[in-house]
């Protein structure tokens, strides 16, 4: 069992990588490997609709998109962490999920998924809210803890004195290790995901 965690923050290990790793320290407690990727500060491609990925099952852009989308069968699941801007999640992490999802939103059927957001003080539920967008509509498993997964704190060591927020991150790592148990057990126990119907397309405009 394997766990992707996305730091969508321009700082490598600030206050997004701290509630991440807790996250990290509880899967790892429970035996689920993990691993944080870090986007970097240059920036990150959005989509351009250019339709490469529907030809070639992957983005133009070659970057941690594709490295994600060719391993897809090697982890279970994300968790997707960002500063939260203006009420609203990083433009970074936005625009690697745009592509992540358009691209490859098939493979993200079944697998786990969590959002985690870190704020000085405010915004932090509405980016949360965004940031859930992704795994509710490609049939994922959205795993939740004891309270909206936030940190709050300016600084990584601010972040630590977040006793509740820091709880938080833990027991969403060990829900979400509870998660990829059950599934395994299901898996032995024959029960399978259930068969997608032919998908209908409603167009509203007649």
């Amino acid at each position: 069992m394997k766990i992707i965690l996305i730091n969508g923050s321009p700082n490598q290990k600030g206050c997004t990588y701290t509630a991440l790793s807790e996250v990290a320290f509880a899967l790892e407690k429970e035996g689920v490997e993990s691993e944080i990727i870090w986007l970097g500060k240059r920036g990150v491609p959005d989509c351009t609709d250019c339709g490469y990925c529907e030809r070639e099952e992957t983005c133009v852009f070659d970057d941690e998109v594709n490295r994600l989308l060719l391993s897809a069968d090697e982890w279970d699941g994300l968790v997707v962490g960002s500063p939260v801007y203006y009420a609203g999640p990083s433009g970074a992490i936005t625009s690697f999920l745009n592509r992540l999802f358009f691209a490859g939103g098939r493979k993200m059927v079944g697998k786990v998924g969590a959002a985690v957001v870190s704020c000085r003080r405010g915004g932090a539920t509405a980016a949360f809210d965004r940031l859930n967008k992704y795994f509710s509509i490609s049939n994922m498993i959205i795993a939740t803890s004891q309270y909206w997964n936030q940190v709050h704190g300016s600084t990584a060591e601010e972040v630590k004195r977040d006793l509740e927020g820091m709880q938080t991150m833990r027991r969403l790592g060990a829900n979400i290790a509870y998660l990829l148990k059950l599934q395994k057990a299901g898996e032995k126990a024959g029960i399978s995901l259930p068969e997608p119907e032919p998908r209908e397309w409603t167009n509203f405009i007649r």
